[in-house]
């Protein structure tokens, strides 16, 4: 689980230990699209060799075992033990990787910025291919999926207290990404993305009597 959080964001998830990316080279270690589609694969299927990567994700073995030895290296996936080689099977960590939108140390968001880059553009892939092959899905699945848009004027401070009250909600399955027993006959994993941004940058406050001003020359 990947999460981009707010500077004064401290929950984590209630079944997940959860961790601070504050090193630059882990951030640029997901920031990656194949190795974004390998921890997507491992998570969904469970553990998985090199080769059977390269079979879901369209890359060689070889080239699948070099993605998981960086991923292995900065904690992202580990050994699920057994094997050798590209035949060694390897596991997702299954932990909360955050780090921090508001980040001052210059490398450091930079690493952030281009990680959130990967991941948004892969959900965003994700959300297109879903809509491509929806109707022809077992129909019980049709209504099942949402999309909410919205819009509001919120401080800071409000637009953070929302991003914490919605966490809970959003994370609310996750003790069934780490045990399959929990997971409930007919369910399915299922892709989650909130975000609240500002719609438009800093404005200049505009003077109370420009308006009636700009009237009055009309």
């Amino acid at each position: 689980m990947l999460r981009r959080v707010s500077t004064e964001s401290t929950t984590g998830t209630p079944e997940l230990p959860t961790r601070q990316l504050r090193d630059p080279k882990a951030l640029r270690a997901i920031a990656h699209p194949v190795r974004i589609r390998m921890l997507e694969e491992l998570t969904f299927g469970g553990p998985a060799t090199a080769t059977e990567l390269a079979e879901r994700v369209g890359e060689s073995p070889a080239n699948c075992s070099w993605h998981l030895r960086q991923l292995a290296r900065y904690g992202f996936v580990e050994e699920a033990g057994g094997g050798s080689g590209r035949q060694r099977p390897w596991q997702i960590v299954v932990q909360s990787n955050e780090w921090n939108e508001g980040e001052q140390d210059a490398e450091l968001a930079l690493a952030g910025d281009a990680a959130a880059d990967v991941l948004f553009a892969r959900e965003y892939e994700a959300m297109r291919a879903w809509r491509a092959r929806a109707r022809s899905d077992d129909p019980e699945w049709w209504d099942a999926p949402f999309v909410t848009q919205s819009i509001g004027w919120l401080t800071p401070e409000e637009l953070a207290q929302l991003g914490k009250e919605i966490l809970p909600i959003l994370t609310r399955y996750t003790h069934r990404v780490a045990d399959p027993k929990r997971r409930p006959p007919g369910s399915r994993p299922v892709r989650f993305v909130a975000w609240g941004y500002p719609a438009q940058s800093r404005q200049v406050p505009v003077p109370p009597d420009s308006h009636r001003n700009d009237h009055r020359n009309d």
